[in-house]
C-alpha cells in the first residue's frame, strides 16, 4: 500500500487517486528498481551497461524532483477491489476520474486522451472508456484503488492470437516473436505480461494484471508464495525469459544481455476448442501504486 485513504469521501478518494497517480508517475515500485540495479550489475555489454546506468540516474533524479520518470505518462488503468461489506455514499468512479482530472493538472501529467478518429484531445485524461477501470469484489468491506499508468510506446508492442489447443508448443515461439518484431521500439529492457487462457478479451486482460506480479529475481529460490504454484508455470516462465534474453536485442535496442527484466504470467481456464494467448509488453518503467481504505478509517 503506498497511500492510506483515511475517510471513505468523494474528496478523500479523489486526493488519493491524485497522488498515487503521483508516486506512479514519479517513482518505480522496489521490485522493479531492483530488477533495473541487477540488470546494469552484471550487463557485460559496454554501451547497455551505460544505457543502464542512465535509466537508474534518471530515476533518482524523477524521484528528488518529484516529476515523473518518462515524458509518455501514458493512459491510467485502475484495478478496484471492493469489499462486499462496504456501503459507498458518493459516486466511486466520479472520484477517481477527478482524481486523474485533478492529478493531470498538479503533478503536471501530459494529456494523452484523444478521440480515436478526430484525434480530438481532452486536455484532462478523460474520456469515452478512459480511464479504464477494472472492478472486483471481495470479503471485507476495504477499498483497494491500483492505477497502472500505460505508456503507448509499449503498448503498441503488444499483442493477442487465438490458438488451438494442439498449438500448445507454439506460444514460446509467439511470445519470442513478439519481442523481436518490437525491438528497441518498447524501451527495453521490458516486463512481460503473459495472459493465457479465458477468452479473447479475457486473456488481454490477464495479461495486464500479470504486470501487477512482483517481478522475480531469476538467480533467487523459488518463492513458495507465489500464485503460479505449478512448476509447469514457473518453468514456461523462466524458459520464456532465457529465450527473449537470448534475441541480444538489448537495453533500449543496442544490444546487450537484459532484453526482459522479467516474465510474469497469469491463466485462466478456457473452452475445450480454445486458447488465447495475450503478451502485454511492458518498458522498464513497470509503474503503480496503490490506495486503500482498510473499513475501519483507522
Amino acid at each position: 500500500m503506498d497511500v492510506k485513504i483515511k475517510n471513505l469521501t468523494f474528496e478523500a478518494v479523489s486526493d488519493a487517486v491524485a497522488e498515487i497517480l503521483k508516486i506512479s508517475e514519479t517513482t518505480l515500485p522496489k521490485d522493479t528498481l531492483a530488477a533495473i540495479n541487477r540488470a546494469a550489475a552484471k550487463e557485460s555489454d559496454t554501451i547497455a551497461k551505460a544505457q543502464l546506468e542512465a535509466i537508474l540516474k534518471n530515476i533518482e533524479i524523477a524521484g528528488e524532483k518529484s516529476v515523473p520518470i518518462c515524458q509518455d505518462t501514458g493512459i491510467f488503468i485502475f484495478f478496484v477491489e471492493i469489499g462486499r461489506d462496504l456501503h459507498l455514499n458518493f459516486d466511486l468512479e466520479g472520484a477517481i476520474r477527478n482524481g486523474c482530472a485533478k492529478a493531470t493538472e498538479t503533478v503536471p501529467l501530459r494529456p494523452n486522451v484523444v478521440d480515436p478518429l478526430t484525434r480530438h484531445n481532452t486536455k484532462n485524461n478523460l474520456g469515452d472508456g478512459l480511464p479504464e477501470m477494472n472492478y472486483a469484489f471481495v470479503p471485507g468491506n476495504s477499498l483497494k484503488i491500483t492505477v497502472a499508468p500505460k505508456g503507448a510506446g509499449s503498448e503498441n508492442m503488444s499483442a493477442l492470437k487465438m490458438f488451438t489447443p494442439t498449438e500448445i508448443p507454439k506460444i514460446k515461439e509467439f511470445i519470442v516473436k513478439t519481442v523481436l518484431d518490437a525491438g528497441g521500439k518498447p524501451c527495453p529492457p521490458v516486463i512481460l505480461g503473459i495472459g493465457i487462457g479465458g477468452s479473447f478479451n479475457q486473456s488481454a486482460k490477464l495479461a495486464k494484471v500479470a504486470l501487477l506480479e512482483k517481478l522475480r529475481d531469476p538467480d533467487a529460490e523459488k518463492d513458495p508464495t507465489a500464485e503460479n504454484d505449478s512448476d509447469i508455470y514457473d518453468e514456461f516462465e523462466k524458459e520464456i525469459l532465457d529465450a527473449v534474453n537470448d534475441l541480444g536485442i538489448g537495453c533500449m535496442g543496442l544490444g546487450g544481455d537484459t532484453t526482459a527484466l522479467s516474465v510474469r504470467v497469469k491463466k485462466a481456464s478456457c473452452h475445450t476448442a480454445s486458447l488465447p494467448v495475450a503478451v502485454n509488453v511492458q518498458c522498464w518503467a513497470n509503474r503503480h501504486a496503490t490506495a486503500e481504505y482498510n473499513g475501519g478509517g483507522n
